[in-house]
């Protein structure tokens, strides 16, 4: 489908978490079902990604693992990351045996949780249409 001249573009997700590997395989696990999702390892780093990308549009949900937010900046950091990209909507991956940080949270997933419950949650706060449920590579 398109708008236009400009193809409709699959929702991007914004992936800040510290754990390479866990990164990784969510990433994969968001194409897989047809989200654009890239990832950073800090919230300094997802500052420099580019709030609307021409060829891969705008970050319309941010997913955070809470060992991102232990520093005593992160407070401002976070909320210089939502105003740059726009106030998108935010989940975050909280640890299993220290409190969820308060935040302006849609959704918190307390560990330990699967990949599929990430993707799941995704779903259910930034749907697909079926036509566009499908792998992004």
């Amino acid at each position: 489908m398109a708008l236009g001249d400009r193809p409709l573009l699959p929702p991007r997700v914004l992936l800040v978490m510290p754990d390479q590997w866990a990164r990784a395989l969510l990433r994969a696990a968001l194409r897989d079902v047809g989200y654009d999702a890239v990832g950073t390892r800090t919230l300094e780093s997802a500052l420099r990604v580019r709030a609307d990308d021409p060829e891969r549009g705008a970050i319309r949900l941010i997913i955070i693992d809470q060992p991102t937010l232990g520093d005593a900046d992160s407070g401002g950091q976070l909320a210089q990351l939502l105003a740059h990209h726009g106030a998108p909507k935010t989940l975050l991956l909280a640890r299993a045996t220290i409190d969820a940080v308060a935040g302006p949270w849609q959704n918190v997933l307390r560990r330990p949780v699967s990949v599929a419950d990430v993707v799941a949650a995704t779903a259910a706060l930034l749907p697909l249409a079926a036509a566009d449920r499908r792998p992004l590579d």
